[in-house]
């Protein structure tokens, strides 16, 4: 199994995004780096430097230093809370990864004046620790169910033939570049750019670039609409290939740390190889101890599916629209403690005749809110008055 494949989406924004997802960074110690002059490889067509990518021997560790930008939020959005404006994870900042494939764990250290934070992750759980806060932040990740191993040709990686057809099914969605040679922390590389071919929402592009002898990411970035600065990026700087020590992977929170549960799971019934998701809108209400509110439409986006949280307090999560564009709506009984209590110190806002707590970014526009007995978070890619738009025809 080769690196890309391996990774899921949850543990690919945790290599690359610190993010949260969505990978590299250290000081290389005694290991030798691979390709240590700033040369670019030969041009490809980029079908076939997906495939080398893919296909290039796994390594047997990562240790790597990084740079990370974050720009998503505005001058003051984040000033009622503790210490996040001067967090790594808020403000940016460089700073050190390591990765052991084997046993898929990996950890991203974040440095600031006012504290490292520490991005740890493993098959089950993504940990962020912010010194900063001295909080840290636990989530569960999606388990496998009855993942079959492999077939001999499944292991010898897709064809030519397989990633034509993956790129000509993106194609439908989303311009996308060619391969283009790059240097990248030294390595010789390819960089492909992908822009939404349809609405979505704030987002402008993405831009991958990944080692083109190793076929490990070296960067990703995320720029919004209109602007030639990334809104989230991670980029290595420096890097090397090679065992990583159990101790690098580990990091241990002070005992009187403030622990958050992020996350709330997709409920789901029966065992085994039979369980299934909790889907539509009769089920899930049965199931919640509320009245859900899911109207057949949103700012004239469809309702597309309702299902259920679970957890302490079971919730619905309610989706409107399609792709980068759509919008989420979670709701729980109100009371049941489910918003983050970081919530409260967020800038508040009129909602028509509720008042409402607002996170405004690059990319999009998080609202926590309360109507009816009823509490809400409202997601999307979109402006901040487009967002309160779609809170206010809530109920």
């Amino acid at each position: 199994m080769k690196l890309f494949r391996r990774l899921s989406t949850p543990r690919l924004v945790g290599l690359v995004a610190g993010v949260v997802v969505v990978a590299a960074a250290v000081s290389v110690g005694s290991m030798a780096a691979f390709g240590s002059s700033a040369q670019t490889p030969p041009p490809k067509p980029l079908d076939q430097a997906l495939q080398d990518a893919i296909n290039a021997p796994e390594p047997t560790g990562i240790t790597a230093r990084v740079e990370f930008t974050n720009n998503l939020f505005p001058s003051g959005a984040l000033s009622g809370i503790s210490g996040a404006g001067q967090s790594a994870l808020t403000s940016g900042g460089s700073g050190r990864l390591w990765w052991s494939p084997a046993d898929q764990r990996g950890r991203l250290e974040l440095q600031s004046d006012a504290g490292d934070a520490q991005i740890l992750w493993d098959e089950s759980h993504v940990t962020i620790w912010d010194s900063s806060s001295n909080t840290v932040y636990d989530l569960p990740l999606p388990a496998h169910q009855g993942t079959p191993e492999p077939t001999a040709s499944q292991d010898q990686g897709p064809t030519l033939a397989d990633i034509d057809t993956f790129l000509q099914d993106l194609a439908k969605q989303a311009d996308v570049s060619g391969a283009e040679p790059a240097s990248v922390a030294g390595e010789p590389a390819y960089r492909v750019t992908i822009s939404p071919a349809h609405s979505a929402g704030l987002i402008g592009s993405a831009d991958l670039a990944w080692d083109a002898a190793q076929g490990v990411p070296l960067e990703i970035a995320v720029h919004a609409q209109g602007q030639s600065t990334p809104a989230l990026a991670l980029k290595v700087t420096d890097i090397s290939f090679g065992p990583v020590a159990s101790s690098d992977l580990a990091v241990s929170p002070p005992a009187d740390a403030k622990k958050v549960e992020l996350g709330g799971q997709v409920d789901r019934t029966g065992t085994g190889s039979d369980t299934q998701k909790v889907t539509g809108l009769d089920a899930v209400q049965a199931a919640v101890p509320f009245t859900i509110v899911a109207p057949d439409t949103l700012v004239g986006l469809p309702r597309q599916s309702v299902q259920l949280l679970g957890g302490a307090d079971k919730g619905a999560l309610v989706l409107y629209g399609q792709g980068l564009g759509a919008i989420a709506l979670v709701e729980h009984a109100a009371g049941s403690g489910q918003a983050p209590d970081q919530a409260s110190s967020l800038p508040t806002v009129a909602l028509g005749t509720a008042t409402g707590h607002e996170l405004a970014t690059a990319l999009g526009t998080v609202l926590f809110f309360e109507k009816g007995g009823v509490s809400f978070v409202l997601a999307g890619s979109m402006p901040s008055a487009a967002a309160e738009s779609a809170a206010q025809s809530v109920g």
